[in-house]
């Protein structure tokens, strides 16, 4: 009698568990433009709670691997990004049409005068100046710093970790511990990359980490990246920056 009671708990603790994890399952889509209805090529397409994605073909259709209540961010240069939820009739159905909207943009005038140049590169190659910045260390401490001209602060915050080195990093990761552990799958996926290669708006690796995209220059602030480097940098270029500073936090967390 007693092995049949384990045996009957077993097999309703297995019930259970497959009901409560929703399994992969891949669905299709394409992808229009809402005025004129024509497929739209090279969306990207990412899944944000798998951190997996994939883009359009030339006709605007997509494959990729999802679950119901998954949230799929999509983007195109020109259009306004979306987000939808994966639903049981889209999982049912297996493919869907998705529309998107074109951005209307105001064009301002710009001036380009400020360093007299004369269109021909050779030239206003020499005429612009060039701004270095560098990060450096001091041995003992795990954190990088970046110094040059935009950072003119970069002395006080050494010197201020020399005290409490995990403190900067704390203040934040410590808020956002599991948004942050996702960092390692979005460096993962080849898709992702290439479209975090492309991009400076911080949009999508803002949706990916689940935070503000003011926060994000709060997080380089902290780990003590240039203003320059922040207003600069592509959004890869971003995500290694906060993945090596998260590690630095790890370690000193540990410590």
């Amino acid at each position: 009698m007693k092995y049949f009671v384990v045996f009957l708990f077993l097999i309703l603790s297995s019930a259970t568990f497959s009901q409560v994890i929703e399994p992969a399952q891949t669905v299709t889509g394409t992808v229009i433009n809402e005025i004129t209805k024509f497929p739209l090529p090279n969306v990207n397409i990412i899944n944000i709670n798998k951190v997996r994605g994939t883009t359009t073909d030339e006709k605007g259709n997509f494959e990729l691997a999802v679950s119901v209540n998954d949230t799929l961010h999509i983007t195109l240069i020109g259009f306004q990004s979306l987000r939808i939820r994966v639903t049981n009739d889209w999982l049912k159905n297996k493919t869907t049409k998705i529309q998107l909207t074109e951005k209307a943009y105001a064009l301002e005038e710009v001036v380009v005068g400020r360093y007299n140049l004369t269109g021909y590169i050779e030239v206003d190659s020499k005429l612009i100046p060039v701004k270095e910045n560098y990060r450096y260390s001091i041995s003992g401490l795990t954190e990088g710093y970046e110094a040059g001209e935009y950072s003119p602060n970069a002395f006080g915050k050494v010197m201020g970790s020399i005290f409490n080195p995990a403190d900067a990093l704390y203040n934040f990761f410590g808020k956002k511990p599991t948004e942050l552990k996702r960092l390692k799958e979005m460096k993962k996926d080849d898709t992702v990359r290439n479209l975090l290669e492309t991009k400076y708006d911080r949009e999508t690796i803002a949706v990916l980490l689940g935070v503000d995209k003011k926060e994000i220059a709060e997080i380089l602030e902290r780990c003590n990246y240039s203003e320059s480097f922040v207003k600069t940098a592509n959004d890869l270029q971003i995500l290694d920056a906060i993945s090596g500073c998260y590690e630095e936090y790890k370690i000193l967390k540990k410590k």
